[in-house]
């Protein structure tokens, strides 16, 4: 017996990055600013989660070189902290994944807070260090809405049947 796998649906995954990029730069009030979720970084964690074999360092390498370009910022900041959330995502997604959705959330806390501390010292180093430890808060923010991101991705990939 011989079992077919769906290997289509790249574009799904595309159009997915290329949405996390808009919702991004969707303005928000100053205050919740602050919590503001890198959805770039939530969804590559997503995929890396749901299709490992099909999303993982090169993919958050090349999407942070995205990142970097669009935010005309230090070319490879992006890139590299993505693609070290692609790894440590991509090497404990079993446990991630069989976690229910709450527990997940505070495991994208880490993965996002890696994100930012790695943006910090990159930040730090070419001498633009952030102001204070607000820098932090998008983690959050992350956290509280990766329930919803999960269940819609989730959702979106079984529509479309992407594999």
């Amino acid at each position: 017996m011989t079992t077919t796998r769906q290997t289509g649906g790249g574009w799904v995954i595309a159009i997915s990055f290329l949405l996390a990029f808009l919702i991004s730069e969707i303005p928000l009030p100053s205050g919740l600013d602050r919590f503001r979720p890198d959805w770039v970084a939530m969804a590559l964690i997503y995929w890396c989660m749901a299709l490992p074999h099909r999303v993982g360092i090169g993919v958050g390498w090349g999407v942070g070189l995205l990142l970097d370009v669009g935010r005309g910022g230090l070319l490879g900041q992006h890139a590299l902290a993505l693609a070290v959330v692609a790894y440590l995502t991509s090497q404990a997604y079993r446990r991630i994944r069989a976690a229910p959705l709450w527990q997940q959330a505070f495991s994208v806390l880490i993965l996002l807070a890696i994100e930012r501390i790695l943006i910090f010292w990159i930040s730090g180093v070419i001498g633009y260090p952030p102001q204070d430890w607000w820098y932090l808060a998008p983690a959050i923010g992350g956290m509280v809405l990766w329930p919803l991101l999960f269940i819609v991705l989730r959702d979106v990939r079984r529509y479309f049947q992407v594999g």
